[in-house]
């Protein structure tokens, strides 16, 4: 041990029990392709071994944000690792990718191996989800950065569509409908307004409160991001997918039109999903404007497909043998905007 090291409050023993602790999660993730080489300074993975004549590679990169003050507060540090790795393959997927392995980064003020171990084992298991290997990533401890107990997780993965099959909204077109994908919950966006109306509503994040049924205020918002990794590619695999969209950040506003070209508007007919109740519990204490609420946060759509309205069917069934709640929630119309009927 290096005593100077530890003088500044970096303890290289608790390094090595991390990479310890966390073996057995990064084998879990094991998938074709991958090369168990934890410990190296670089993380391998073999695309030969994958049947793909033109590979295109998608790349994506993301964080938590501020939801991990909720798991601060909490102390609970199990499932944010699977919003990380959600974000980041979620935002792949939207181009009909695969993804094939995934890098984590956590930040930490001073290392608490039990705790690292934690959120790693939810990175494991959101690779599981996601069928991608964790290959790789890097504990980094930085004293005076952060303060006690606090923490930062980014993730990065890559992914992989056969040229011919990538998705990139060029076949998205006026009469198209939109199969929205439940969301488990408020997601990873939209934090920081959420913290404030907890903050400003004087709300308690270990209460239960009767409008979210019987778990706290924490537990329904600490609910990881839902991965679809498995389902949708399943879609892609068997219809005519024209478009897909991850509603992160934005919203329906911001990420829907991503998928159109100029010209292109998107109509949605609120009630033809379930608007989780955590939404509406946030739109009354925060005082949210409920049109203002789409612009901000999912609504309980997690994802969005575009296809002909005769693939629409298909589409959900597909969808529901997997154990998703799917519907039509809207439609592709000329003009630009979205509009919310």
């Amino acid at each position: 041990m290096s005593e100077k090291y530890e003088s500044a409050g970096v303890n290289l023993e608790a390094g090595y029990e991390v990479v310890r602790r966390i073996k057995k999660h990064v084998a879990s993730t094991e998938r074709v392709g991958s090369m168990g080489n934890i410990g190296s300074f670089g993380g391998m993975f073999d695309l030969s071994k994958l049947n793909i004549e033109e590979p295109v590679l998608v790349s994506g990169t993301d964080g938590v944000g501020t939801k991990l003050k909720l798991a601060f507060e909490l102390n609970r540090h199990d499932t944010i690792g699977i919003d990380a790795v959600a974000m980041c393959v979620n935002d792949v997927l939207a181009q009909g990718a695969e993804p094939l392995f995934f890098l984590d980064y956590v930040a930490v003020g001073r290392n608490e191996p039990a705790v690292v171990e934690a959120i790693v084992s939810g990175v494991a298991e959101g690779c599981r989800q996601a069928r991608c290997a964790l290959v790789g990533g890097e504990t980094a401890e930085m004293p005076g950065m952060y303060g006690d107990g606090e923490y930062d997780i980014a993730g990065f993965t890559c992914g992989v569509v056969e040229k011919s099959r990538l998705i990139d909204g060029s076949k998205v077109q006026v009469g198209d409908v939109l199969v929205g994908i439940a969301s488990s919950g408020v997601h990873s966006n939209g934090f920081s307004l959420v913290r404030k109306i907890v903050k400003d509503a004087g709300l308690d994040l270990h209460e239960t409160y009767s409008e979210l049924g019987s778990k706290t205020l924490g537990e329904v918002l600490l609910t990881p991001t839902r991965i679809y990794v498995k389902q949708v590619l399943e879609v892609v695999r068997t219809c005519d997918v024209h478009g897909l969209c991850h509603v992160t950040g934005g919203g329906f506003d911001e990420n829907i039109p991503r998928i159109l070209k100029d010209g292109q508007g998107i109509e949605i007919s609120e009630g033809s999903w379930e608007i989780l109740p955590v939404f509406r519990f946030l739109e009354k204490h925060g005082g949210i404007g409920h049109r203002e609420m789409f612009n901000i946060f999912n609504m309980g759509i997690g994802m969005v497909i575009a296809v002909s309205e005769s693939e629409a069917a298909k589409v959900i069934a597909t969808l529901t043998a997997q154990g998703e709640r799917a519907s039509v929630i809207g439609k592709i119309v000329e003009g630009e905007g979205v509009a919310i009927r």
